[in-house]
């Protein structure tokens, strides 16, 4: 008899905590459906190689810039709204990224990021899947990563690179695309450190502390 009671309370108070369903939320908010729209950009970015005159680059790279001023702005009214939803934490980021690869890999096929700078965008897109998948990690033990003034600087840089990049022709006598891939180094050295910052920070223990908001994808 004592064996059977022994056995109901293997796990104890973790076993429970596992059991506890979780609280249904409501998918079609304001923020997360902002989030969806974003990701309507991609279609629009994959027309670059077909549509890179003035006047396509002027239509991609507005729609782009567009889609990072909207991230922006997801993440507000979800904190400011209450809104914080464990489906837009995931479709957040995974936004981001999707569209930040997208546009760098159509920058490459058309050659605005020449061959010597490919480098940059393999150390860009290879962090943000390590970084993903160390959140994956420290989530799965409980803890979150605090976000790094390394993360949104360096997220801050790389959105005004492709944005230039996406221009190309000179805009004001400005050289549009020299701005842009000077940014694109600016936003890889960042991407190094950022990176750095996180993985160092988790192997320290220090991953416990402060979660990413939401919007910022660091």
């Amino acid at each position: 008899m004592a064996t059977s009671v022994n056995e109901g309370r293997v796990g104890g108070p973790e076993a429970a905590r596992r059991s506890v369903p979780l609280p249904r939320e409501i998918f079609w908010n304001l923020p997360n459906t902002i989030t969806v729209v974003r990701v309507g950009v991609v279609p629009i970015l994959l027309l670059l190689p077909w549509w890179h005159d003035r006047a396509g680059s002027q239509v991609i790279a507005w729609s782009f810039i567009v889609a990072a001023l909207t991230d922006i702005l997801d993440g507000w009214l979800a904190r400011r709204g209450q809104q914080v939803t464990r489906i837009g934490k995931l479709l957040d980021p995974l936004a981001d990224k999707l569209i930040v690869s997208t546009a760098l890999i159509m920058l490459i096929t058309v050659g605005r990021i020449p061959l010597w700078a490919t480098w940059m965008v393999v150390v860009i897109i290879g962090r943000e899947l390590a970084v993903t998948g160390l959140r994956g990690i420290a989530s799965a033990h409980g803890h979150v990563m605090a976000a790094t003034s390394y993360g949104k600087i360096k997220a801050l840089a790389q959105n005004f690179a492709i944005g230039a990049l996406l221009l190309h022709f000179p805009i004001l006598g400005l050289p549009t695309h020299g701005i842009g891939l000077t940014l694109l180094g600016i936003a890889t050295a960042l991407t190094l450190g950022s990176g750095y910052a996180y993985f160092s920070d988790y192997f320290r223990g220090g991953g416990d502390q402060i979660s990413f908001p939401v919007g910022h994808d660091g």
